[in-house]
């Protein structure tokens, strides 16, 4: 009894460790601003209204299908998701280093708690831009659900590890928020938000094909459009990424965080 007590005790510690990280989270960054969540949700919908609103005076339909709202969303979301969760770990140490004085919170339940909120706010916004869509459009959809599931746990995953790494990178060296600020830059021009990957040409296609992120889109597209196989897509390659990017990151921070939060 006395040795599962003892078991459970650490456990119980952690979640109850997470789960205050999360509720200081969510009341530092949505309960002091006006509308608080609202904004979670404007933002997707104001850049997909945008990006539609200009493409239909250029095109007659979009790549794919015959809704522009659709087809934006299908990519715009899950690269939104990606950039907000990898950039929020990111800044888990900086953000909670006062409570990682204590021995009882850890790097990983700031930076858990950080992948937990992002990734649930932004499957919320998720579920209702595209319920949304359908609803306003009158929209019948042939959904893969299981492949749409799959897209946004990669997604999610591929966030953390990304932003685990970048923990580090973040509080060990100043310049690099910087220097990945502008590297992000183009990232979003590149991921396929605009365009289908078969739409490049082939001698861009295959420097095109490592960047993780259009992976992602691609594979996020194939859920709801039954007639496009994208056949480029490789989830071997993103867990490879995923595994190997959160190990090191885990690694470096598991070796230097006390003298990180210490900076």
């Amino acid at each position: 009894m006395e040795a599962n007590a003892g078991v459970g005790q650490p456990r119980f510690r952690t979640i109850r460790s997470i789960m205050a990280l999360m509720l200081r989270e969510m009341s530092s960054t949505y309960g002091r601003s006006p509308g608080g969540y609202l904004w979670a949700l404007l933002e997707p919908v104001g850049a997909i209204a945008i990006l539609s609103f200009v493409f239909s005076f250029a095109f007659r339909s979009p790549s794919l299908g015959a809704n522009f709202p659709l087809f934006y969303a299908t990519a715009f979301l899950p690269f939104m998701m990606f950039n907000d969760v990898s950039t929020r770990i990111a800044q888990a140490i900086l953000f909670s280093r006062q409570f990682l004085n204590y021995p009882a919170v850890t790097f990983i339940d700031a930076i858990l708690a950080r992948f937990f909120l992002n990734t649930i706010t932004h499957i919320m916004v998720f579920y209702i831009v595209m319920t949304g869509i359908h609803v306003l459009f009158d929209l019948n959809s042939i959904i893969d659900y299981q492949l749409m599931i799959i897209a946004l746990i990669t997604t999610a995953l591929f966030g953390l590890a990304v932003g685990t790494l970048n923990c580090y990178l973040f509080t060990k060296f100043t310049v690099w928020r910087s220097i990945w600020s502008i590297l992000m830059r183009p990232m979003f021009i590149i991921s396929g938000v605009f365009f289908l990957y078969e739409d490049v040409p082939s001698e861009l296609r295959d420097y095109l094909w490592y960047n993780p992120v259009i992976h992602l889109t691609g594979m996020m597209r194939s859920a709801f459009y039954a007639t496009y196989d994208a056949n480029y897509v490789s989830t071997v390659y993103l867990y490879l990424l995923i595994g190997s990017l959160s190990t090191l990151g885990l690694l470096l921070l598991g070796r230097s965080y006390r003298d990180l939060i210490e900076r």
